[in-house]
């Protein structure tokens, strides 16, 4: 009996493209199995070899085939066959993001301090919680070796796997949120790094209609801190471990549904 089988999912995070001497280019996507509200991690998404009817949105629903990796022991980890992937639908914001909520909302985890306990006991990888006291910066990220990055993208070219690309602008700054657990009031504080596509993207698009770095990275703050941090939203964090250091989470990305006012 084969051990693929499919899922429906709703796609809740996808990650900023990064090269693997293993699979040319890796994109960590995860989201939420609709049979049984539980959180799958996909990897890896060979996004930007997609054909144009498979490069799903946030918060698109899709099919596809799946089976439980063998090489990640995390119990929500599938790799993915992604010629079967098939867009379905696409839950929007209308209505209070009701859509959204209705399937994101109860997966809600007790606190960040919590999803850690887990990690020793379940084995628990993806989560989802809600922060209190954010505070958000950037940082200058370490120089890579741009010449070490290509090569995972010359060696599949040069074998003809995949479409001819350049690995993904290196950006120059890591975005860190700082916080507190919401109903943790012992919570130490945590400090993590957001890895989401879109807020790396918002640099590389944004930046045209900049006039200087800063002025960039204030708009990237008014986006992700004064915006979706404000008194009028329900701010959630979604978050993920590596696979090699269990201990370490990054943000994956953000929910900001906006409050109810009853």
């Amino acid at each position: 009996m084969s051990d693929w089988q499919k899922k429906r999912i709703l796609i809740t995070v996808k990650a900023y493209p990064n090269p693997s001497k293993k699979y040319g280019e890796t994109v960590c996507v995860a989201g939420i199995e609709l049979e049984t509200n539980k959180w799958v991690r996909l990897y890896p998404v060979p996004f930007r070899d997609l054909d144009e009817d498979k490069k799903f949105k946030k918060y698109n629903i899709v099919d596809v085939m799946v089976k439980k990796a063998t090489d990640d022991k995390r119990p929500e980890s599938y790799k993915i066959n992604a010629s079967t992937i098939e867009i379905v639908d696409h839950l929007d914001t209308k209505d209070k993001w009701n859509k959204r909520k209705s399937i994101v909302l109860p997966t809600v985890d007790n606190s960040m301090c919590e999803i850690i306990k887990k990690v020793e006991t379940e084995n628990k990888s993806l989560g989802f919680f809600k922060p209190r006291d954010i505070k958000f910066f950037w940082e200058k990220t370490a120089k890579k070796d741009e010449e070490e990055r290509q090569k995972p993208y010359k060696q599949l070219n040069l074998i003809g796997i995949g479409k001819d690309k350049k690995a993904p602008e290196i950006i120059p700054y890591n975005f860190v949120y700082n916080f507190y657990c919401q109903n943790e009031p012992s919570c130490p504080g945590h400090k993590y790094t957001i890895i989401d596509w879109e807020i790396k993207q918002a640099y590389r698009s944004w930046r045209c209609d900049c006039t200087s770095d800063q002025e960039l990275l204030n708009k990237i703050r008014d986006k992700w801190h004064i915006e979706m941090c404000s008194d009028r939203k329900d701010f959630y964090f979604y978050v993920g471990n590596m696979h090699r250091f269990k201990d370490k989470f990054m943000i994956l990305g953000t929910f900001y549904p906006p409050k109810s006012l009853d």
